[in-house]
């Protein structure tokens, strides 16, 4: 189910990429970003969700990271207000804050919110499994490896594992998120520089 981004959204994917690079110039956050975009319309469609409302969040999600990289009980409460000021749609702001909801004080109840969490954790397993190949292309890897890594705790330390377990709680099984990751970064692997 795909709808127009700007009446649902109340933002076009546009204006969110170029808020996006404004408020994230590192390569690095912006790759992030991205990745995270291209899952959450992977997941998207395979709920039958909205690929747009739900790839707008992801685009956004880290949109105040460096101004509450220190201060993570702040992490999204600055997006918020961003996103509010920009007539960007409640749902959409929720999942932000939401995907930092342990540092916020709540917990993730939704579907939209679960996904969130899940799609921007599961990213940077994929990167760092991918940059442990020798060519260092998101091509070679294959879900098992993925998989493999998620029990290796000291590899990618900072991928929060049970994050990225929430997909189960979506009804999406950790080997077909890995699946659905892989091949929807594979999708932007030049953009990815992977």
């Amino acid at each position: 189910m795909e709808t127009d981004c700007n009446a649902v959204c109340g933002i076009s994917r546009a204006r969110a990429l170029e808020l996006m690079q404004q408020n994230l110039p590192q390569e690095s956050m912006q790759k992030h970003s991205l990745a995270t975009e291209v899952v959450m319309r992977a997941l998207a469609r395979r709920l039958g969700r909205d690929e747009n409302l739900w790839g707008i969040a992801g685009l956004l999600h880290d949109l105040d990271y460096n101004e509450t990289k220190e201060n993570m009980p702040r992490h999204g409460l600055v997006t918020e207000q961003i996103l509010t000021e920009q007539g960007v749609c409640p749902e959409i702001i929720q999942a932000i804050k939401a995907h930092n909801a342990d540092n916020l004080g709540f917990k993730r109840s939704t579907e939209f919110e679960h996904a969130l969490a899940c799609a921007e954790c599961i990213t940077g397993l994929v990167v760092a499994t991918t940059l442990v190949y020798p060519d260092k292309k998101i091509a070679g890897v294959r879900p098992k490896s993925i998989i493999k890594r998620m029990k290796q705790k000291e590899f990618a330390r900072s991928v929060n594992r049970d994050y990225i377990r929430e997909c189960e709680l979506i009804g999406v099984p950790l080997e077909d998120f890995a699946v659905l990751s892989l091949g929807a970064m594979a999708e932007i692997a030049v953009e990815l520089g992977l």
